[in-house]
């Protein structure tokens, strides 16, 4: 009966990943929502009439590559929605944020042994790609057992920053931080991923 209980747990926990899992996308082209850690999407502050501070903040699951072309786009995006045809990136920046998560076993942080009681032998390790796991002979193995050990996860979150200056007319050859914003939009426009409707 014991062994039927616990195997039943073990089913709603995969289930109830499975579907966190499914969930967890990255984050789309789109104004930003939500505060700190959690703030995802574009933002962007007049600074001047022609000088803008532009901002786009990814979830865990965005890859920089993808936070710093989404900042790039919305930089062309509101360049020609202000009449200009070109900005000048005056200063660029990626920032990488991580979280450390903890999430207990089964039993309680830092609770094992026989029977889930409060005794029993328990050996901790690190496994690469795997955080701290601890092992518990009573209740499962390291790699997903009910050994009522502790899984410490840190996650990372990238957010880029840049001032862009804009102007009218064709950009200076040679000017390495001078971007064409209608090239940009056609260019990188078919890569960007738009919330669904």
């Amino acid at each position: 009966m014991r062994n039927l209980g616990r195997k039943a747990v073990v089913a709603a926990l995969a289930a109830s990943t499975m579907l966190v899992a499914a969930c967890a996308t990255e984050t789309t082209y789109r104004p930003a929502t939500g505060s700190g850690f959690y703030r995802t999407g574009y933002s962007d502050l007049r600074i001047e009439p022609n000088r803008y501070r532009v901002t786009f903040a990814g979830n865990t699951v965005t890859d920089r590559d993808v936070v710093e072309r989404y900042l790039l786009f919305r930089a062309a995006e509101l360049t020609l929605q202000n009449g200009f045809d070109y900005f000048v990136m005056a200063d660029r920046d990626t920032d990488r944020q991580a979280r450390t998560y903890s999430t207990p076993g089964a039993w309680g942080p830092g609770f094992g042994g026989f029977g889930g009681g409060l005794w029993g032998p328990r050996w901790g390790f690190y496994g690469r790609g795997f955080g701290y796991r601890a092992w518990d002979p009573f209740w499962g193995g390291p790699w997903g057992g009910w050994g009522g050990g502790a899984d410490i996860r840190t996650v990372d979150r990238y957010e880029a920053s840049a001032e862009v200056v804009m102007f009218k007319g064709t950009p200076e050859r040679g000017n390495v931080r001078a971007f064409n914003a209608r090239a940009v939009v056609d260019n990188i426009g078919p890569t960007v991923r738009l919330p669904k409707p």
